[in-house]
């Protein structure tokens, strides 16, 4: 693949969740989604796992938040260089290794939506031409800003998706009550395309 071009495909099922959406709004809606999904549930629902060896919603939360600090660095360093590499991790080893099981949801989820913000703020001010630099990812090859934000927009949706199936599947009754009291967030960042 030449330099300067968008990297690699989206996985289908995170372009499938984005669809025609515009991916930094989604970004920008995904906090008070995750908020809503969760609100209403008690500490033990939230680590509660749908199965072994799946992640409980405080997991995903969890993931969600270590991912947007990597993403953030990530959106930084092919900004700043040319053609930096990019590490791939084991998301599994965050989420096992990291302390997850003494944090508060809340808390996971304030800090997902503080790392949002400051990533956000980061493409808001990016010029154009930055939107198609590239990284050198070590598992997916080269990466485009561009990708990467419709990649990980995709990715919150999958997740969103995934912590709503888990909430109706075991707390079912709840998850009526959440469903009827969805409102949008307001919130509409600058286009970035």
């Amino acid at each position: 693949m030449a330099a300067g071009k968008p990297g690699p495909a989206i996985p289908e099922k995170y372009a499938k969740a984005l669809g025609e959406d515009d991916p930094v709004e989604v970004m920008a809606d995904t906090p008070g989604r995750l908020r809503r999904l969760v609100r209403g549930l008690t500490a033990r629902q939230l680590a509660t796992k749908p199965a072994p060896g799946k992640w409980s919603i405080r997991e995903i939360v969890a993931h969600l938040a270590d991912g947007e600090v990597i993403l953030g660095s990530r959106y930084r360093f092919i900004a700043a260089h040319d053609r930096p590499p990019i590490a791939g991790y084991d998301q599994d080893s965050f989420v096992e290794r990291l302390g997850v099981g003494s944090a508060a949801t809340a808390d996971l989820i304030d800090d997902f939506a503080m790392a949002r913000a400051v990533n956000i703020g980061l493409l808001e001010r990016l010029p154009e031409a930055a939107w198609d630099r590239v990284g050198l990812h070590s598992e997916r090859g080269e990466e485009s800003i561009r990708t990467m934000v419709a990649m990980y927009a995709g990715h919150d949706r999958h997740h969103l998706l995934q912590i709503e199936t888990i909430r109706t599947g075991l707390f079912p009754k709840r998850a009526r009550r959440t469903a009827r009291s969805r409102k949008p967030s307001g919130r509409r960042p600058a286009r970035k395309r």
